[in-house]
């Protein structure tokens, strides 16, 4: 299915040169793909002059102009209405428009999120957006949301993420029933906050969705279950620690093979064991953040990602956008949702 993605390419801590770099990696493995970066013309003109591009591969790549690019540390709030020609604001709106099926940007998350909000729009009965992501766990892969976009929640805002969660685990994965649970200091009854157990009443009730219990913070890696929920609070610190767990390990275990001889002869014996497990712990494979509760497909990716980085999460927001993520969501949320008098 032939796709074209607006590409927010201004954003991000490592700016075009990189944004670009991940977009041609996305091109090269996905055929049917297209995109139309949106920033500095002549800039990412040049940029993609440097890389020598055939007339077949150049076809797949449009620019729209924009001279203005939202920085990393500026309010959310203050950009939402007086930075309509950033491109970032100009990316999302090529969705809102319909002339591309999703958006990515490695840019300022919370301006993203208001100003996705602003142009799509909320589904009906959805509050919040929550960004969810893959983990990787023993048994191939699981979801955890929402990982930042609502530091505060209130417990039916946790039910709805685990709807939508849910939606997006089945759609992505094609599992009919996946299972759901909360993010606890526990996993008995009695235990966690006011918040995690009201919103474990709530999630029980729901007849609609596989709710298993509470989860630990140790088990969200197990496969144990499909889908994590938990406030953006927790859930943004756990992301965080286990990518910062995830690059410590790699390090040590890099510098116990280069110690001495004797090490540097194991390691290069356990090479191809070595670089199979930094594959599966490299946080980058994982990278790009869904929001979900819009009326359309973004993906955030992380601000420092790398070429690599980037691509995974633009091959993110195609899977999501040809799979009819957004649309689905609707329709399940419309189920739910009692009509309005």
């Amino acid at each position: 299915m032939q796709i074209n993605l607006a590409i927010d390419a201004m954003g991000g801590d490592l700016g075009p040169r990189t944004n670009i770099a991940g977009v041609l990696l996305a091109l090269l493995q996905d055929p049917l793909l297209s995109v139309t970066l949106v920033g500095k013309k002549e800039q990412l003109q040049t940029l993609l002059l440097q890389h020598h591009l055939s007339s077949e591969f150049a076809e797949r790549i449009h620019l729209l102009a924009s001279d203005d690019a939202i920085g990393m540390d500026e309010a959310p709030a203050s950009v939402l209405r007086s930075r309509k020609n950033s491109s970032m604001h100009l990316a999302v709106k090529l969705v809102a428009e319909g002339q591309c099926q999703a958006v990515v940007s490695g840019g300022n998350t919370g301006a993203l999120m208001l100003i996705s909000r602003h142009y799509l729009g909320m589904l009906p009965g959805i509050e919040r957006p929550a960004i969810s992501t893959a983990i990787p766990t023993y048994k191939g892969r699981s979801y955890l949301l929402d990982l930042g976009a609502n530091i505060d929640c209130q417990p039916e805002h946790l039910l709805q993420f685990a709807l939508m969660g849910s939606v997006m685990v089945n759609s992505i994965e094609g599992k009919a029933k996946p299972s759901v649970a909360l993010l606890n200091v526990g996993h008995e009854a009695i235990k966690g906050n006011s918040l995690v157990k009201a919103a474990a009443q709530l999630i029980e009730e729901d007849a609609s969705l596989n709710y298993v219990g509470y989860v630990e913070g140790d088990k969200i890696f197990s496969g144990e279950v499909d889908l994590v929920v938990c406030d953006g609070f927790t859930g943004n610190i756990a992301l965080k620690t286990s990518e910062g767990l995830a690059r410590y390990l790699s390090g040590q275990i890099q510098g116990l093979f280069h110690k001495n001889l004797y090490s540097r002869l194991v390691g290069l014996m356990a090479r191809p064991l070595l670089r199979q497990l930094k594959q599966q712990m490299d946080p980058v494979r994982y990278n790009g953040g869904s929001f979900l509760g819009l009326q359309g497909c973004v993906v955030k990716s992380h601000g420092n990602a790398d070429a690599k980085g980037f691509s995974f999460a633009i091959t993110r927001a195609a899977t999501e956008a040809r799979q009819g993520l957004a649309d689905q969501l609707q329709t399940a949320m419309q189920k739910l949702t009692p009509p309005q008098d």
